[in-house]
């Protein structure tokens, strides 16, 4: 990993200590700022960054693990690609997984001590792991690398299958297990139609799941070897041995399921999860299981017999062999009699080995000529190599002739390099034939295709079937839109694209901006709540002196952010407020001037005469 990662991801998510590696991938816990809530956060190793083949093998798991909902799954919560700068200020695109952080241990570090599980705790593991198989088939995704170090156990005991780094839909033809001539996936667990390069299907995982039961039963995986490649071989060739030979304490009804979930023939083994799920679940409580008895799969002969030798089904009788080998077959000579016997063996044992070299000679000619004599040979297996590489390969020894036939869109081989030849690759051919080798011409271009007023698991699945990367979903406050619903994807719809390609999901919030409308007509104010926004209008009236008349006075609640569909409520100015006059006071009267009267002397009156005393 670079040594520069983002403390913090996506301006939420806080990168903590490391807790977990993996052959692509480093694990640290994390803390969702945005939710309150520990994580997992997976981080593509830096020594692989720049690697487009790991970058969408890294996309793919998160489509996938994305696509599926179920408790013995890990679940992912988001996913994104954080750009980091090195020393020398070189950029780089780290991509991330946002999942579950689940409490607890590996399977593999319940094996570290090489000691097998007790029985009924490895039944019990096993029927979680079939019951996220179950789920993950009925979606479409085959896994492909089941093995112990990709199931936790939590301290309750709860199952949880993870790492969907090299899953594939089902429906894609291109599914097969090798990847620029390499097989992708883990040797000691791997089918037989997965070592050889072959279309997986949901058998193959059930295959691997038979490796990780016996594994469990027995402390060690049924093949092991020095390299990939010898214990490959042993997954195509050879038959594992009867878990029972190993740990005499294994009933013979696990004996029963382990080997039919080992079946070379994939026809053979357990049709789905459900069904070897149900005989797992009757071997616990003592049920009647459909898988033949363990015997059924050894070769004619016993465990010491041949590998080459082909299984027998539980309906073929004992004696019966599938073997399709050439024999030949010597009359029985006639009697001799015992001084003739010694002297005469020799030239049995030399008939003998004559017939069997005329046999192996027969065999030959068989596989190397068809029915006109023709000489054969297989077609170079050519993929992933550049034009000039590949016609070398073609016509190495001037037994086939090259013809470079065009190029088709192909999401996960770089432009220019071969994608297919035909005829396919090994088949035997006449020598001298003309094998056409089509070379990629990079990703199908497309256009972004409309999510709009999708739910967002519904918006996502659109994305992901037409190939696209959901490197983020956002959100947004909209009008009009409930919580949840998809409102666009940057770049938009209908813009060209190419599989792999990024998009960003924004999806609606369920709430929206509402403005101020005080100092709005009524008709204003009504058009932008109602008509814009979508809210539920309430009107009432008020003399106001602070807005003229059919203007907004108040509203409530005020501007902020309302749930979509929220009631507002308005008062609108009828006008100003009436009011009374004060009774009116007359003013004060001032009298007029006056001119004062002429001075009048008063008039005298003579006194009166006065009587004298005695008299009136």
């Amino acid at each position: 990993m670079v040594d520069n990662i983002p403390r913090v991801l996506a301006g939420r998510y806080e990168v903590g200590e490391l807790i977990g590696r993996g052959g692509m991938a480093e694990v640290h816990i994390g803390y969702d700022s945005r939710l309150s809530r520990t994580i997992a956060i997976k981080l593509l190793r830096g020594d692989l960054a720049e690697d487009p083949t790991f970058h969408a093998r890294f996309r793919r798991e998160a489509q996938s693990a994305a696509a599926l909902n179920h408790p013995a799954i890990v679940a992912v919560y988001d996913t994104g690609e954080e750009t980091t700068t090195d020393a020398l200020g070189k950029q780089t695109t780290l991509p991330f997984i946002v999942m579950e952080y689940v409490e607890g241990h590996t399977v593999r570090e319940l094996l570290k001590d090489g000691a097998a599980v007790p029985i009924d705790e490895a039944v019990e593991i096993l029927v979680g792991v079939l019951g996220a198989l179950e789920y993950s088939h009925n979606e479409g995704i085959v896994h492909r690398d089941i093995k112990p170090g990709n199931i936790m156990l939590t301290p309750t005991g709860q199952v949880k299958v993870m790492d969907f780094g090299i899953a594939r839909a089902m429906a894609d033809t291109s599914a097969t297990m090798t990847q620029t001539n390499s097989v992708v996936g883990t040797a000691q667990y791997l089918s037989p139609e997965q070592a050889r390069g072959e279309v997986v299907d949901a058998r193959s995982d059930l295959y691997s799941t038979g490796c990780v039961l016996f594994e469990l039963l027995t402390g060690q995986p049924p093949f092991s070897g020095d390299s990939a490649v010898s214990v490959a071989y042993q997954h195509v060739r050879e038959l594992p041995p009867v878990p029972s030979t190993i740990a005499s304490d294994i009933p013979e009804s696990l004996d029963r399921v382990t080997m039919k979930a080992l079946a070379k023939d994939r026809d053979e083994r357990y049709a789905d999860a459900n069904q070897m799920r149900g005989d797992l679940l009757a071997v616990l409580h003592g049920g009647t299981i459909d898988a033949p008895v363990a015997t059924a799969w050894l070769p004619v002969g016993g465990v010491g017999a041949p590998a080459a030798t082909t299984q027998l089904t539980a309906a073929a009788p004992a004696d019966a062999t599938r073997v399709s080998h050439a024999t030949t077959t010597i009359p029985p000579a006639r009697p001799l009699s015992d001084d003739s016997e010694k002297g005469s063996r020799w030239w049995v044992w030399l008939l003998a080995l004559v017939g069997l070299a005329a046999a192996i000679g027969i065999a030959w000619m068989v596989m190397n000529r068809d029915n006109t004599g023709a000489e054969m040979v297989p077609v170079p297996d050519v993929t992933s190599l550049d034009q000039a590489a590949a016609a070398a390969a073609i016509e190495d020894g001037d037994l086939l002739k090259f013809n470079y036939a065009g190029e088709e869109a192909n999401a996960d081989i770089a432009a220019g390099l071969a994608v297919r030849s035909d005829p396919a690759a090994l088949q035997e051919v006449e020598v001298g034939t003309t094998v056409d080798v089509y070379f990629s011409s990079g990703p199908e271009e497309f256009t972004i295709p409309p999510v709009e007023n999708m739910t967002q698991a519904q918006a996502q699945k659109v994305l992901t079937d037409a190939g696209l990367f959901v490197s983020s979903v956002e959100t947004e406050d909209a009008p009009r839109i409930q919580r949840n619903v998809a409102l666009r994807t940057d770049p938009a719809a209908g813009e060209p694209a190419k599989k792999g390609d990024s998009v960003v999901l924004y999806i609606a919030t369920g709430r929206v901006q509402v403005l101020s409308v005080i100092g709005q007509s009524e008709a204003e104010a009504t058009n932008y709540l109602q008509n814009e926004l979508g809210l539920t209008l309430r009107l009432d009236s008020a003399a106001s002196n602070d807005q003229p008349a059919g203007n907004v006075v108040s509203q409530e609640p005020g501007a902020g952010t309302l749930d979509v569909g929220s009631t507002v409520s308005i008062v609108v100015s009828t006008g100003p407020v009436e009011t009374t006059p004060p009774p009116t006071t007359p003013p004060p009267t001032t009298p007029p001037a006056t001119t004062p009267p002429a001075t009048t002397p008063p008039a005298t009156t003579p006194p009166a005469e006065t009587a004298p005393p005695g008299k009136p």
